[in-house]
Parts: structure tokens; C-alpha cells; sequence
């Protein structure tokens, strides 16, 4: 985790992909803090994850991440995903996308 936000502090990766389940600092603490770091809080974050539940995935969301992928994925469906993301992102921006899949979520939550 903490090696994770000191490379994206340093790279500036055009996306984060990063998993929940990590020793000592979990992705969530680490999604936190990237969107909580004037150098980071405009890199997309993608979560990568084992865990499925909804409130997992709201959870992702709300902190700031734009996709919730659980796994096991298809690594195959993975780079088109990131692209139209990214995509999307310079098309629309960061904040409209977030606010897009946080919507998204809701009305899965109340059907």
C-alpha cells in the first residue's frame, strides 16, 4: 500500500488499478489517501477485488473509485474497460464519471 502511493505520488499513472485485500495498508486506506493527495486525486482508481458484496463495491465507489472489477475477471476484457474509461474521463471528466457510477449503484440498491 504505502509503496503503491509513493509510485503513483512519483509516476503519475494515467489509472490505479488496486485491490482491496493487501497487508498493513488495504485498499481502501490506500484509495483514500491517493484521492485525499493533491498530487493523486485526479488518477482514476480501479478497484480489483475478491470481494463482491454491494456494499463492497459502494463502498469502492464512494471513496473515489470509478469501476469495481471482482474477481476472478477476464484480463482479456480488462485494457477495452480501462480505455473507454480513460476515455470517457477526458471526454467528460473525472467528477461526471464518478458521479455516473455512484448513481449507477443506487438505483441497483433500490430495484
Amino acid at each position: 500500500g504505502e509503496s503503491g502511493i509513493e509510485s503513483a505520488r512519483r509516476e503519475r499513472p494515467d489509472v490505479v488499478l488496486l485491490d482491496v485485500m493487501m497487508p498493513r495498508l488495504d485498499g481502501w486506506g490506500v484509495a483514500q489517501r491517493l484521492v485525499g493527495d493533491e498530487l493523486t486525486k485526479e488518477i482514476p482508481i480501479i478497484f480489483l477485488t475478491a470481494r463482491a458484496e454491494v456494499r463492497d463495491r459502494a463502498r469502492g465507489l464512494d471513496i473515489g473509485g470509478i469501476e469495481y472489477v471482482t474477481k476472478p475477471f477476464n484480463p482479456l476484457e480488462l485494457a477495452p474497460l480501462i480505455e473507454s474509461l480513460l476515455e470517457r474521463i477526458r471526454r467528460d471528466g473525472l467528477d461526471l464519471l464518478r458521479g455516473e457510477k455512484l448513481a449507477e449503484l443506487r438505483s441497483l440498491v433500490h430495484e
